[in-house]
């Protein structure tokens, strides 16, 4: 089995020569054991930058709707908290109107409950007590579940779903969460998962090994150690889309979970409901699972990784890719909006990095 990877290391380093991002860390393993792990570059462009470690941490952005709260609503399916077929009006009262009324958890997951992608709520807005009604009463975009469009809308709602299911009475994840708040209930499994870090609001002595994301003209200052997305960042900094910070160990750690429990072993979740998720949608025209989305030769992942495989990327240059049929986990975090969003030259690096290392993998 391979351990240096190098044709894949060098499509990082010339990654980082063209200003793609100014720091990496990546981790490749299989379900017993990481295989490969290397950092690149320097946290950011400065001369005296310090450089990057396999102990930086990064914004994981969006890899937080995979990472911690797909896996939250499967552990709460588990319990008998929550339910995939639940109609939103029946956990979120501000969900109303006969366009609405048929929308399920289920379709929250799959990113096919007719919510745009993306509203800029934080310019007006703190807090659940204003996103949960700004985001129930937003008008539609599509009938629901005639289409897919990735929503951090879904997914914000989702956490707060997640709270309540876990906050007691009668419907609690007693076994995983007597506390019942988003990021408790994610800390306790974080804790369960890895020792590595892995959590939201991470403190202030993390801050020297962070890597910076962007300098953010809304909250005018640049970015360490604070969440990137500036809707998490009104929310308190955790919520169901955004949030999350760690390490490729930590992220590598999760994926071993990942592939441990879809292989049968109740790590996560029962592996039964784990499959399920991980399998596509009917929904027509999308690569979409629940919380996950799966393999398209066009995507992330490159064309080498097997059909059934499933992934997430993050906004700040993130991504987790699971190919389950060949045991292997491919973890790429980068701090790619440092310092600034645009360009994003990291679109075409990712899939040339995963098809290297597939192919590296597979002359082990």
């Amino acid at each position: 089995m391979p351990d240096s990877f190098e044709p894949a290391a060098e499509i990082l380093l010339h990654g980082i020569l063209e200003r793609a991002f100014p720091a990496a860390s990546v981790e490749v393993g299989r379900r017993d054991r990481p295989l490969w792990r290397r950092s690149f570059g320097a946290l950011t462009y400065e001369p005296d930058a310090p450089q990057t470690t396999d102990d930086t941490i990064f914004d994981l952005a969006s890899l937080t709707k995979a990472i911690a709260t797909t896996t939250l609503v499967m552990r709460a399916v588990d319990d008998g908290a929550l339910a995939l077929e639940s109609r939103l009006h029946q956990v979120l009262p501000e969900w109303r109107g006969a366009d609405r009324e048929a929308v399920t958890v289920r379709d929250l997951l799959a990113h096919s409950s007719g919510l745009p992608a993306y509203l800029p709520f934080f310019r007006d807005h703190t807090g659940r007590v204003e996103f949960e009604p700004a985001i129930c009463q937003t008008p539609l975009e599509y009938p629901p579940r005639t289409q897919s469009i990735y929503s951090d809308l879904g997914f914000i709602l989702l956490g707060f779903i997640l709270e309540d299911a876990g906050s007691g009475g009668t419907r609690t994840i007693g076994r995983f969460d007597p506390a019942g708040t988003f990021a408790s209930q994610f800390r306790r499994l974080a804790a369960y998962i890895t020792a590595e870090p892995l959590a939201f609001n991470p403190p202030r002595q993390w801050r020297e090994r962070t890597a910076p994301t962007e300098v953010d003209q809304w909250r005018g200052r640049l970015l360490t150690g604070e969440v990137h997305d500036e809707n998490a960042w009104a929310l308190g900094g955790a919520a169901g889309h955004a949030g999350l910070f760690g390490t490729a160990a930590a992220v590598g750690a999760f994926a071993r979970a990942v592939l441990y429990t879809i292989a049968g072993q109740d790590v996560l979740a029962r592996s039964a409901t784990f499959r399920e998720f991980v399998r596509r949608t009917d929904v027509p025209n999308s690569s979409r699972a629940l919380g996950w989305d799966t393999m398209l030769p066009t995507s992330s992942c490159g064309s080498r990784m097997s059909a059934t495989a499933i992934g997430h990327t993050g906004f700040t240059g993130t991504s987790l890719w699971i190919d389950w049929e060949r045991d292997l986990y491919v973890v790429l975090l980068t701090n790619r909006v440092h310092p600034s969003r645009e360009p994003n030259r990291l679109k075409a690096i990712r899939p040339a990095f995963h098809d290297a290392v597939v192919e590296e993998f597979g002359r082990g």
